[in-house]
């Protein structure tokens, strides 16, 4: 379906999952209504996931960021029924190979209005606060977290074994919330994620982040007060 003359790097894809991928790599979780493939791609080790419903084989496809030649290799192998884009900010290495993959597979996008503007392709669907997204069996609950840009959000969904499995983009990592510039931001940010993520989610919560390793609430929940403390 989705052939076109772009040279397709053959990606393994790592049956044992630990949160962490190589550059250029993927790896795999199966849960028992789901799958996650978990890439790293581009020079800033994007993290790009392909969520795939389980009982139908619709796929989210969660920033588009870089190397498309990679995306669209992993997406013919494991996601041949791509139902959406999902740009989480409009920062560039987060949608460096958008407009290639959605022209490609034809695949709709989607992103929150206030960040929408900055991206290659005028997303089909804008996600507000509280939005919820079908993918096949699956949904995904949109939390507007501002802050680290006006429009970034990112994406719940509470898998069958009653764990949540969280998408942040770059509002949270293990160690602290995403990078922020202007006065007032910070504490912006931090608040949104304390009330909107912290306050909602369980402790058991995986949270799979733009950038590097997969975390817990439980193992970042201790240091909310040390991250307000140091302002950053």
């Amino acid at each position: 379906r989705y052939r076109e003359a772009m040279t397709r790097p053959n990606i393994t894809v790592s049956e044992t999952y630990t949160g962490h991928v190589e550059p250029h790599t993927a790896a795999r979780r199966t849960l028992s209504d789901a799958s996650i493939v978990k890439a790293s791609v581009g020079p800033m080790d994007n993290n790009a996931y392909l969520v795939t419903c389980a009982k139908t084989g619709k796929t989210l496809l969660i920033d588009a960021a870089n190397d498309p030649e990679i995306l669209l290799s992993l997406i013919e192998a494991n996601a041949p029924k791509l139902d959406l884009i999902v740009t989480t900010h409009q920062h560039r290495d987060h949608w460096q190979a958008l407009a290639a993959v959605a022209k490609v597979t034809g695949a709709p996008t989607a992103a929150n209005r206030l960040d929408a503007g900055a991206l290659p392709v005028v997303p089909d669907r804008i996600l507000a606060d509280g939005d919820t997204i079908n993918i096949g069996k699956l949904t995904f609950d949109v939390i507007h977290l501002r802050g680290h840009t006006p429009g970034s959000i990112a994406l719940a969904l509470r898998s069958a074994d009653g764990v949540t499995h969280l998408f942040t983009g770059d509002c949270l990592f293990p160690g602290g919330v995403g990078k922020t510039w202007q006065p007032g931001d910070f504490e912006t940010l931090l608040g949104d994620v304390t009330r909107k993520v912290f306050a909602v989610h369980d402790d058991a919560t995986v949270v799979y982040p733009g950038h590097g390793d997969d975390t817990t609430l439980g193992a970042e929940r201790p240091n909310l007060p040390a991250w307000r403390q140091r302002g950053w």
